[in-house]
């Protein structure tokens, strides 16, 4: 298998693995050993988002990060249609192959929704959690409800995502608040994925499900309880604009009470891209709770 784009060696110097699904196949990287953590990104992001977390803990951990299908370097097989539903799927499958036993899931975006439908149902396997900038319930606040409507229901946000690369080349970089970390390097990481119209539908299907996987949220949301003992550390950026204040950080505190929480000044939405540091810091921590 080869690499659909290239990435720059010293950003992301990991080897690659490739999983067959359907007809494409699911790109991850897995590296390290010792307890292992899953890394989920969200939109329009891909493995890449985890690259200094990984190089800072794989001495001492097992890391997996996939691309979604559709993302990254993973290809969607026939008939995909790039719901948060369907790649949650694709990861219960990614765990199932891999034999992941007793890991520390990390999540942030859609990774939440994604990781925690899993999560929810299988708490047996997971030994903590790491959440940041993220939610698994349905849209209640309006600057949620207001971007999935601009960006995944308007015909602008349809034009908007195809035909410009608005997520990858706008709201990426304008979701990071350490400015000197936007390089160019940075840019072609996350615009490469998508070179064409056809191949940018993904980033355009997610914000859209913000309101049309409501029911599905809200069974995510109906069964969190079930991670009341789970350990847990949010890590929470408070420059993110992206329709997550502080009262989404309060509702995870309360649906997973086993929590120690850290309030982030200095960093936005991708708070992998501003404080790498801290989430590998919050895995240790977590690994040495547990």
């Amino acid at each position: 298998m080869h690499r659909p784009f290239e990435v720059d060696p010293g950003e992301y110097p990991f080897t690659d693995h490739w999983l067959p699904y359907g007809d494409g196949h699911i790109h991850y990287v897995d590296e390290g050993q010792g307890p292992t953590v899953l890394l989920l990104h969200g939109n329009p992001t891909w493995s890449y988002l985890y690259r200094n977390v990984i190089k800072e803990l794989r001495n001492d951990f097992r890391l997996i990060a996939p691309d979604y299908p559709g993302f990254g370097m993973s290809k969607a097989p026939s008939g995909y249609r790039f719901t948060p539903q369907e790649h949650s799927e694709a990861i219960q499958d990614l765990i199932r192959q891999l034999d992941l036993k007793n890991f520390i899931l990390v999540v942030q975006d859609w990774g939440g929704p994604v990781g925690l439908n899993y999560a929810v149902r299988h708490r047996e396997n997971l030994r903590g959690i790491v959440v940041m900038n993220t939610w698994a319930w349905p849209a209640t606040i309006l600057p949620m409800k207001l971007f999935s409507l601009a960006m995944g229901g308007w015909p602008l946000g349809y034009w908007l995502q195809t035909r410009r690369n608005f997520f990858a080349k706008v709201i990426v970089p304008n979701g990071i608040h350490h400015a000197e970390n936007v390089t160019d390097r940075l840019r072609k990481a996350y615009t490469d994925p998508f070179p064409t119209p056809k191949s940018r539908i993904p980033t355009w299907v997610f914000p859209r499900h913000i309101r049309k996987a409501r029911a599905w949220l809200a069974a995510i949301e109906s069964k969190l309880s079930h991670l009341s003992d789970l350990p847990t550390h949010i890590l929470w950026g408070t420059k993110d604009s992206a329709g997550f204040p502080l009262e989404q950080m309060e509702k995870w505190q309360k649906a997973l009470p086993m929590n120690k929480t850290e309030i982030l000044e200095d960093a936005s939405h991708y708070v992998q891209e501003d404080r790498p540091d801290r989430i590998a810091s919050a895995i240790r921590t977590l690994s040495n709770r547990i």
